[in-house]
Parts: C-alpha cells; sequence; structure tokens
C-alpha cells in the first residue's frame, strides 16, 4: 500500500527503504525543515543528553568520548556511526531517557543537546531530581508551508492507505497544513504523545506503537 512518510529527512529515506522491503509504495512528505543552529558546548561536560537524531549533526568531533545518554535506538546509532564510543540508549521515549539518567547519576553537569523550543520539561525534570544540565540549542525544526501538489492529490485521491508519525512536532505540523483524504487513511504513532497531537484529524483509525521504535510502528503496518 502507499504509505505517507512525515518525518523530516534523513530519517525520512531511511524508512523508506524499510518500506519499500516490506513490499509497500513511501510516499515522502517531511513536514518540518530542520536547519543547523550555531551553540557553545562546554568542553568537559560529564555527559551528554541527546532527544533526537537531529541534533547528532550539530556534535564537535571533540565530544566523541564523552558519555552519552539518548532516547532510542535509531539516535543511538547515529551515533556510533559518527564516532561516539560510549553511548547508552533509554530505547523509548523522553520519561524512559529521564529514568535512565537518574538511574546512572553521573557526577558532574550534564549538557542536553536538542532542538529550539525542545527539551524544557526533561531538563526542568532533570534539574528536579539533582541532576546538574545545561540546554543547548544545535538545530530548529520549522514547519514546511504546504504539502506538494502531488502529495495532496494523491491523498485527495484515496490513494495514501496510512500515513507514519515519529514526533508530536512532526504530527502537529501536519494536522496544520488541513491535508484532504484523511477519512480514508489510517494514522500509525510512534508514542501516545504523539497519536494526541492527530486526534483533532478525522482518521480512519490511529494505531499506537507498543514501544517507541520504529520496529514496533513497522509492525503495526
Amino acid at each position: 500500500m502507499k504509505i505517507l512518510i512525515t518525518r523530516p529527512e534523513p530519517g525520512a529515506t531511511a524508512t523508506a527503504a524499510r518500506l519499500v522491503e516490506r513490499g509497500h509504495e513511501p510516499v515522502l512528505a517531511p513536514c518540518l525543515t530542520i536547519s543547523a543552529r550555531d551553540a557553545k558546548l562546554p568542553e568537559r561536560p560529564v555527559a551528554l543528553i541527546i532527544t533526537s537524531g537531529q541534533a547528532v549533526p550539530g556534535l564537535p568531533d571533540r565530544l566523541r568520548q564523552v558519555p552519552v545518554f539518548c532516547v532510542g535506538d535509531a539516535t543511538a546509532g547515529r551515533l556510533r556511526q559518527a564516532g561516539f564510543t560510549s553511548v547508552a540508549s533509554a530505547g523509548g521515549d523522553a520519561r524512559d531517557l529521564l529514568r535512565l539518567i537518574t538511574a546512572r547519576r553521573l557526577p558532574g553537569t550534564h549538557v542536553l543537546v536538542t532542538g529550539a523550543g525542545l527539551g524544557l520539561a526533561l531538563s526542568g525534570q532533570l534539574r528536579a531530581a539533582g541532576i546538574p544540565v545545561l540546554r543547548r540549542v544545535v538545530y530548529a525544526a520549522r514547519p514546511v508551508a504546504s504539502l506538494s501538489a502531488g502529495v495532496r492529490a494523491a491523498c485527495a485521491g484515496g490513494q495514501i492507505a496510512a500515513a507514519l508519525f515519529y514526533s508530536a512536532e512532526t504530527a502537529a505540523a501536519f494536522a496544520r497544513l488541513d491535508p484532504p483524504g484523511i477519512t480514508s487513511m489510517d494514522a500509525f504513532a510512534l508514542s501516545p504523545a504523539v497519536a494526541d497531537a492527530l486526534r483533532e484529524l478525522p482518521w480512519r483509525a490511529i494505531h499506537v506503537a507498543e514501544a517507541p521504535t520504529e520496529a514496533d510502528l513497522l509492525a503495526l503496518l
């Protein structure tokens, strides 16, 4: 079936390849554009905290030996490919990441490397747990202005059977684009928070992954 991929690059292309392997026809419709932000990162933090793979390109090489806590296995893979040698994945969502960091409780200041407007709740929760943390913004995610004419036509014509959503930000951006043909489509959400951002649209059904991993999300198809 034709499946809409709403996540931005580089994840969109990787997901498309996995869908092709499963016999589906991916339709790329990234709803966010990612731009880099300059950020001054400490020379020797005790650990880095990464909530999205989009932050990885903004990490300097000098930090490759610093321990990294990240939200999921896909981001952990990107970090290891970038040369980071000590990566711990929470294998879930922000709540799992908070539990992992507080369980390890390394002494010293952690640096949360994130996107503009993101990571505020997590940084506050870490400080409340007694873990010193600096928040640094290395990228910004901006909603696209519109879906392409081809994607809108495919949606309106009932050609798209399903849409994949990996973040609440992407889901909210998609909803604001007033997409046609939603009543004939199923939405597949990575987590309950992502699903909540989709509920204002009249989907045929909304499905939520058992765990917030791509493997669990694609298993629903």
